[in-house]
């Protein structure tokens, strides 16, 4: 080959390498657009989500809660965009690193376990003659990394040697272990395991059989059931006495959400009813512990609440259902046992369904004179019940003054058929119930808390669509009495009713029932915050 062949074999190479670093450039450009623009979405995203939960103040409108939902889908969908995006650009690996900006993670909890990795370097030493036992560590580099490790059933033998003497005949051995099932196989872990996954995570007991079998291990969901109902027995103890406990403090948060229950022989569900009453003394710094107790009913009769409630003297938070207002009468001369704190955040739904609808200038000034209303809760949070009753009168107080004076005027202009007049209606009818709240300061502005607790059983409620039974929504409100109390207390509900079972099974004494209260059991390991 000549020289000027080869010369110009060169310039062809250097081309085409030329070439190929252009359409890397190109390709480089188009995945950092697109990424822009993801990026960009997801901050339109977020953006729109704070707007909407100001808006909700933890409100359950179905309405707002699914367009939070979708926008969470989408966001986390985009995010997830994101991340293949960068997997996939064609970057160098070193210069990914070099330009990784530092990120304000939080650390690793220091209660989960450390696996110590070494990395050592291969010594390739300029000088040619560098001994590595002769080599100086000047520092190292950490980086942690957390790391999942696929949960595994494992078998525990018991093994109870017998033992007999030849000369008296006698035998000796070990007593069987005491486990929660008799003659059974699962262990209290198990059983745990599968109660709260049921229960606290929404998973139904065929799902929870499928995942055992590619285990290997061959239950059916007609077992696992049967174990279910073992645990809500061994249980029921444990949640009469937080109900005990409950119905015994003189504020309770109470809410109820439905559950559609099988009716044997019809072919049919019928509407039944969770009921939740509900403490927390931590946000006006009071004595006690939180805890919750659920109810069953396979209605929404006014008796039911009336039932769960009887004996209970003190404040009641809760909403405008007519079943409660005969808790609210006087008993002949004396004032009534039972006073009523109603929800300004069902108060403000009311307002903004009609700005939602209607854009009304008048119900956007109702909105931000109860947002004032919050600003206010927002400073005293925490704080102890005295102080909060002294910032609200002094503070809250004159705003409410305020909004009553203004609320009358408007309605008064209004068509009583009006939807604004009926939302001015609506929070005129229970006014003293609605600023009841600032008489005392262990008391709260809405009814947020039995809320958010009957959460959980709306995600049951989408897994299983119904119950089986009546006896199966007291069992259920038996278990969720049990996991919500615990984590109300901060404790993995899982590790609590294992270690609450394993005790219950070895003859705990029940006259001494309360020291496996959530807020007395000293050996669960804290939920993960």
């Amino acid at each position: 080959m000549s020289e000027v062949e080869a010369l110009h074999e060169e310039i062809a190479k250097l081309r085409g390498q030329l070439a190929e670093r252009d359409a890397k450039l190109v390709e480089l450009a188009a995945s950092e657009a697109r990424l822009k623009v993801a990026l960009l979405e997801i901050e339109q995203i977020k953006m729109q989500l704070a707007v909407l939960r100001r808006q909700r103040y933890g409100q359950s409108s179905e309405r707002l809660d699914g367009e939070i939902v979708q926008l969470e889908l989408r966001l986390e969908d985009l995010e997830e965009t994101v991340g293949e995006q960068i997997a996939a650009s064609p970057r160098p690996r070193e210069a990914k690193d070099h330009e990784r900006k530092p990120t304000g993670r939080k650390p690793l909890p220091p209660h989960l376990p450390r696996e110590v990795v070494v990395h050592e370097p291969e010594i390739i030493c300029q000088c040619g003659g560098c001994d590595p036992g002769r080599l100086t560590k000047i520092g190292e580099t950490t980086t942690e990394v957390l790391e999942k490790i696929p949960a595994r059933l494992k078998v525990i033998r018991h093994v109870r040697p017998k033992y007999a003497c030849r000369r008296c005949e006698a035998v000796f051995q070990a007593p069987a272990p005491e486990l929660p099932i008799e003659k059974g196989r699962p262990g209290p872990g198990l059983l745990a395991h599968i109660a709260v996954s049921k229960y606290c995570d929404g998973l139904p007991l065929y799902r929870q059989a499928g995942i055992l079998a590619r285990e290997g291990i061959d239950i059916s969901r007609a077992v696992l059931a049967e174990w279910v109902g073992q645990v809500a027995w061994w249980l029921v103890p444990l949640a009469e006495r937080i109900g005990q406990y409950v119905m015994a403090q003189s504020v309770i948060w109470t809410d109820d959400t439905p559950i559609r229950t099988l009716a044997p022989g019809k072919g049919k569900t019928n509407l039944s009813r969770f009921w939740c009453y509900a403490v927390d003394p931590r946000p006006y710094a009071g004595p006690g512990q939180p805890a919750v107790l659920y109810r069953y009913s396979a209605d929404r009769k006014g008796e039911r609440p009336r039932t769960h409630l009887e004996g209970f003297r003190g404040y009641l938070h809760a909403d405008a259902y007519s079943g409660y207002e005969a808790l609210y009468r006087r008993v002949g001369r004396n004032a009534p046992q039972v006073q009523h704190v109603a929800c300004l955040a069902h108060a403000r739904r009311k307002f903004f369904e009609v700005f939602d609808a209607s854009q009304s200038a008048i119900a956007e000034e109702a909105l931000r004179r109860i947002q004032d209303l919050y600003v206010v809760e927002d400073d005293i949070r925490g704080q102890p019940a005295a102080h909060r009753r002294s910032e609200r009168q002094a503070w809250a107080k004159p705003l409410l003054d305020a909004f009553h004076a203004w609320a009358i005027a408007q309605r008064r202009r209004l068509s009583s058929k009006a939807p604004l007049a009926k939302a001015f209606q609506y929070a005129l009818n229970r006014w003293d119930a609605l600023t009841r709240y600032i008489e005392d300061g262990r008391l709260s502005i809405d009814n947020n808390l039995s809320e958010r607790l009957l959460r959980g059983i709306a995600v049951t409620r989408k897994n299983f669509l119904f119950l089986g039974s009546d006896r199966g929504g007291i069992r259920a409100a038996t278990i969720y009495t049990i996991v919500e109390s615990a984590k109300l207390n901060g404790l993995d509900p899982e590790a609590y009713i294992a270690a609450v079972l394993d005790r219950l099974a070895r003859g705990h004494p029940m006259n001494r029932i309360d020291e496996l209260l959530p807020w007395n059991f000293k050996s669960a390991p804290a939920a993960p915050s």
